[in-house]
């Protein structure tokens, strides 16, 4: 079956076949971490709804290597190589339907740093980033570039665990992650919203251990006392629609 008719296990129907690129993920680490709601309100929209999962939000970082862009219409190869990317989000709702919002994208890609962050409306970062795999173990670090007050860095190590399953509906595991659009903002206070599309995630248990992070201190987020949670998947292609005024 298609990626694009492969929908059923979607909250909402696809808005229109007319997505313009498709993407390719892979060896993705999710770590996310507890968080009231009260904590991230002010760094979101007013307009959205913070998502929560028995009232409780969650923050996350998700570490990932960016393996093809391919845009609609053109050959079946990669207009860049591949490149790591990490990123900050959490999870709103507006209008009833459930997205992930962005806090922050580091990327060590110049074209997804100067054009997507334009496009899209997100808060993409230029970062130094490495991932590198020595065995089942994965090795990341993450320095941004150009910081004004203080060097802003991620680095860690994870190890998925063998057993791979698809998290069942009504979970913690589903919750976090199968999400099929991004809600933005402009500095008018518009609001944005970007379909996504993918099968469902193949997730593995992980363990890992990040050495350093600073990547909340930004938003005064202080989570260094609260036991995050980790999972991993080798990844799923994706279908990108263009980003379009919600409000």
């Amino acid at each position: 079956m298609k990626l694009i008719n492969d929908t059923a296990h979607r909250p909402f129907l696809l808005t229109s076949e007319n997505w313009i690129m498709r993407q390719t993920w892979r060896n993705l680490l999710f770590v996310h971490w507890p968080i009231s709601p009260e904590t991230i309100r002010e760094h979101i929209h007013p307009s959205l709804q913070i998502d929560t999962f028995n009232g409780v939000a969650w923050l996350g970082i998700v570490v990932f290597e960016l393996e093809g862009i391919y845009p609609r219409g053109f050959p079946p190869i990669s207009i860049l190589p591949p490149f790591p990317e990490i990123n900050v989000r959490t999870y709103v709702q507006y209008n009833g339907k459930p997205g992930v919002y962005f806090l922050s994208l580091d990327v060590s890609d110049w074209a997804s740093y100067t054009l997507a962050k334009r496009w899209f409306h997100l808060p993409y970062h230029s970062a130094n980033i490495s991932i590198k795999q020595k065995d089942l173990s994965f090795h990341f670090e993450s320095i941004r570039k150009k910081s004004k007050i203080y060097p802003i860095l991620c680095k860690g190590t994870f190890s998925p665990l063998p057993e791979v399953y698809f998290p069942k509906e009504g979970t913690l595991d589903h919750w976090l992650t199968e999400r099929y659009c991004l809600f933005s903002t402009n500095n008018k206070g518009r609001i944005f919203c970007g379909e996504i599309h993918h099968r469902p995630w193949p997730l593995q248990k992980a363990n890992s251990e990040i050495y350093k992070n600073n990547l909340f201190s930004p938003f005064k987020i202080d989570l260094s006392g609260v036991q995050p949670i980790s999972h991993f998947s080798k990844g799923v292609d994706s279908l990108i629609w263009n980003i379009r005024k919600a409000y």
